[in-house]
């Protein structure tokens, strides 16, 4: 089977959630986690923090680094970089996992809501690619890996929450031309999105519009993001790619496993049609 044993993942946004999960899966053949994630004392609303996490990553066979890091601010972003090369040797793996939501038109997002979602989505995913490139050029098998959707321009997908759309849009873009950019170099840069919702804290995002039990668990991405990972950095490349397709790539299809309550019906995600 393949394996990820020994290579270094630097993981944004991963005290909780599909980031988490990502990192958990990777752990489970001997990886080496970098924990990039603003939480470190745990909140009622938001279990979990990187200390946390990072003792799950022993427990299930890996070897942790947890960093505070706000990938909004470039300083602690190379410092974060850093300690990850010192730690470990280099930097195999960067996964944009880290995002703001806030699905609301365009009169009712304040300014404030506006840039936070801009610098987590789009300048966080550039600031952390740039930092960590010249560490990916020298790895043996490098990878991006960031979660954002297709480019869809289907106006369905801005009509009721333009400024998120086009943030996350900014992420897909970012996959899109570093993917060209960095071809030569042999940097595989590819984007991860759901088919249907997936049971995070950004539930409570959606205002009650999706249940729990209509969702799967995050292990369907952490799944699909080892296939994706574990692929050779020079044939897999630009690709945007759905859990499901990746999974059924890999002959699986009954993904019944990840259902939170299976037998439920399940919300699709944003941005597919």
């Amino acid at each position: 089977m393949p394996s990820l044993q020994g290579k270094t993942l630097f993981i944004t946004g991963a005290s909780r959630g599909v980031g988490k999960a990502i990192a958990l899966r990777a752990a489970a053949d001997g990886a080496n986690i970098v924990i990039a994630a603003k939480t470190v004392r745990a909140r009622e609303r938001l279990p979990g923090t990187i200390y946390s996490v990072a003792e799950e990553v022993e427990a299930a066979g890996g070897h942790a680094l947890p960093v505070p890091t706000d990938i909004r601010d470039e300083e602690q972003v190379q410092k974060a970089v850093e300690q990850a090369v010192a730690a470990f040797g280099g930097i195999d793996i960067l996964v944009n996992n880290a995002s703001a939501i806030n699905l609301t038109g365009t009169l009712e997002t304040p300014l404030k809501r506006f840039d936070l979602m801009f610098a987590v989505n789009v300048r966080g995913t550039f600031a952390c690619s740039r930092a960590c490139l010249p560490h990916l050029k020298k790895a043996a098998n490098p990878h991006i890996l960031t979660l954002s959707p297709p480019l869809n321009l289907n106006p369905r997908w801005f009509r009721e929450h333009v400024a998120y759309t086009i943030s996350k849009y900014g992420m897909s873009m970012c996959v899109l031309g570093m993917a060209e950019e960095f071809r030569p170099a042999g940097v595989a840069v590819n984007a991860l999105w759901p088919r249907t919702v997936i049971a995070t804290a950004a539930l409570a995002m959606l205002g009650g519009l999706v249940r729990p039990e209509q969702c799967r668990t995050p292990a369907i991405l952490a799944d699909a993001a080892h296939a994706i990972l574990t692929r050779d950095s020079r044939s897999c490349n630009g690709n945007f790619f759905i859990d499901e397709e990746v999974l059924a790539q890999e002959g699986i299809s009954d993904l019944e496993r990840y259902a939170v309550q299976p037998g439920t019906p399940l919300f699709p995600d944003l941005f597919l049609d």
